[in-house]
């Protein structure tokens, strides 16, 4: 999904653009393949110091000290971690803008402290996960779009970057929610390892309406944006788009998440927001046909 995202960025939305970019395709090929090697770096070390919780949450996914060893698992982080670093040190050199390498380590070294430690710590574990989702959208602009900006088409290239802060805030705003789902829906597990979510800090009661209240906070501000640059703009098919697979399963979201109370429905309920972050994701590419229809039929 992180790799569908990015490229679609690039070639669904910036390649349709008439401004230039920084990387060649093969150069944003490696910057794919660099955030998801450091994503899946952070997902095998997650799961090294997740073992004992998710023999609780859920055992069938359980596959360190099963599938294999916990020292092959460290040996793929390892490897994983390396791989990234190292090819973001190489695309940033390309760019001749070598310190921004020191992107990537940070990315592996706060993946590495969220799973040892920010992730037993209330709000903040959260608040990491959604940051770094919105770190993955900003990167495309940082390494395609920063670096080939001049003065020229400076405000050309910050009304694109913009765009994709849009885009990372969004993200952001929904999967900050969902990791507070995860956490109701993990409650027993996390528990039984002495960490202090949300949940466990005030109660699955009080995270749920605070769930709840955060999650109207995207539905307004989406709401106001698909008024001020979808419809406005007549971008009908983008605001008819956004209305049904945005709106509208954040509102059913918001409605279920009321009468939420066992594991199964937190699972459901964080699916949906999962689906939801798919799909407004994926407006980007309905928002370059639109644009398209309208210049065709101008």
């Amino acid at each position: 999904m992180l790799a569908f995202m990015q490229v679609l960025f690039r070639y669904a939305f910036l390649k349709q653009q008439n401004i230039p970019l920084a990387l060649a395709d093969w150069q944003y090929a490696l910057l794919v393949l660099s955030t998801v090697l450091l994503a899946a770096a952070g997902y095998v070390i997650n799961n090294i110091y997740d073992v004992a919780t998710d023999t609780i949450n859920k055992p069938q996914d359980v596959v360190v000290g099963r599938g294999i060893s916990e020292n092959a698992a460290f040996n793929i982080y390892i490897a994983l971690n390396v791989a990234g670093v190292a090819l973001g040190f190489v695309l940033s050199n390309i760019i001749l803008r070598p310190t921004f390498a020191s992107l990537f380590i940070l990315i592996a070294s706060v993946l590495y402290f969220y799973a040892t430690t920010l992730k037993s710590i209330m709000i903040v574990g959260n608040f990491v996960v959604a940051a770094l989702l919105a770190v993955s959208v900003l990167i495309i602009g940082v390494f395609d779009i920063f670096p080939a900006t001049t003065i020229e088409n400076k405000a050309q290239m910050a009304s694109f970057f913009s765009i994709l802060t849009d885009y990372a805030l969004f993200a952001f705003m929904i999967n900050f929610v969902r990791e507070i789902v995860k956490d109701i829906e993990d409650m027993d597990g996390d528990y039984n390892q002495g960490m202090n979510t949300l949940p466990i800090a005030i109660g699955k009661s009080r995270a749920t309406k605070i769930a709840l209240g955060l999650a109207v906070i995207p539905f307004i501000v989406s709401l106001l944006y698909i008024n001020k640059y979808f419809f406005e703009n007549n971008l009908l098919i983008v605001t008819f788009y956004t209305f049904v697979f945005v709106l509208a399963p954040l509102l059913y979201f918001i409605v279920k998440i009321f009468s939420a109370k066992t594991k199964k429905d937190f699972h459901h309920l964080s699916t949906v927001l999962k689906l939801i972050l798919f799909f407004g994701i994926l407006s980007i590419l309905v928002i370059s046909l639109n644009h398209q229809y309208l210049q065709n039929n101008a």
